[in-house]
């Protein structure tokens, strides 16, 4: 028994150190200079350590302001998506009829065309409308992007809900307001987190749209201020990119790690109220 339970132990480890390699990797880059990195001695302790990437990256590349610009982007549009998703995924997975084979074939429909033919009428509709070089611009792109898929996730949440605990509350007296909010959001807080976390992952990694829409270097997100460490003939700064991109991870581990923890409290609540 306490042999299996420290094969247990030891597979975690492993796979926790698989999952994290590249992130450990990413540091280690972080503090080399651009010809160790260059170099075909690999090694996962630099040679020597260069702290002055983390320098460079905040103070030749704008990276505060663009991770500025980042978060305000992923954090409204991850709060549009969870505001129009959460009633819609209801009357998705409740409702029957003409309205849900619509909004399924909506969701079916958007998920099938590439990125690249839609860009291109999406500049056009937003330059007309004049927010095509804005972050409000970008924050409504990314909430059209993400909404089909989180859409999705949330309708499965939902109908994983047995009805017969809203009608077991309309019994007891509670109109079907009073039932969403006491009832059915409190079981639904795991996937109303689970999808808040993917929107927000989707909007901070997001490179395609922010590059064609964003022409000001004052509105550049993470993803385009990152691709500016290369230079015009293609040479990268390695450091400085490995630094920036370090840099740049910070903000959604701890978007991960409070989530994470809504996560479980959602989990503990959902345990408790079912």
């Amino acid at each position: 028994m306490r042999i299996g339970r420290v094969a247990q132990y030891i597979a975690l480890v492993g796979y926790i150190f698989f999952l994290g390699f590249p992130l450990i990797w990413l540091i280690s880059a972080s503090f080399k200079s651009s010809g160790e990195l260059n170099s075909l001695n690999v090694s996962l302790i630099p040679n020597e350590w260069h702290f002055e990437n983390y320098s460079d990256a905040l103070a030749k590349q704008g990276l505060i302001s663009s991770s500025v610009n980042s978060a305000v982007v992923a954090l409204a549009s991850t709060a549009l998506v969870i505001l129009i998703a959460l009633p819609a995924s209801y009357v998705l997975a409740r409702l029957k009829g003409k309205i849900r084979a619509a909004g399924v074939g909506w969701i079916m429909v958007s998920q099938v065309f590439p990125v690249i033919l839609i860009i291109l009428p999406l500049f056009l509709i937003l330059r007309t409308i004049g927010i095509n070089d804005s972050l409000l611009g970008l924050t409504l792109v990314h909430t059209t992007y993400t909404l089909p898929f989180a859409l999705w996730m949330l309708q499965g949440y939902v109908a994983a809900i047995p009805v017969e605990l809203e009608e077991a509350a309309a019994m007891d007296g509670a109109s079907r307001f009073q039932a969403l909010r006491r009832v059915v959001f409190p079981l639904l807080a795991p996937g109303v987190v689970a999808t808040a976390m993917f929107s927000f992952v989707s909007s901070w990694n997001e490179f395609f749209f922010a590059l064609v829409l964003l022409q000001s270097p004052e509105n550049y997100t993470l993803p385009i201020t990152l691709k500016m460490f290369i230079g015009g003939e293609g040479k990268v700064s390695l450091g400085p990119l490995a630094a920036g991109a370090v840099l740049a991870s910070i903000p959604s581990i701890i978007f991960f790690a409070i989530m994470q923890r809504k996560l479980v409290g959602g989990l503990m609540s959902g345990a408790v109220k079912g």
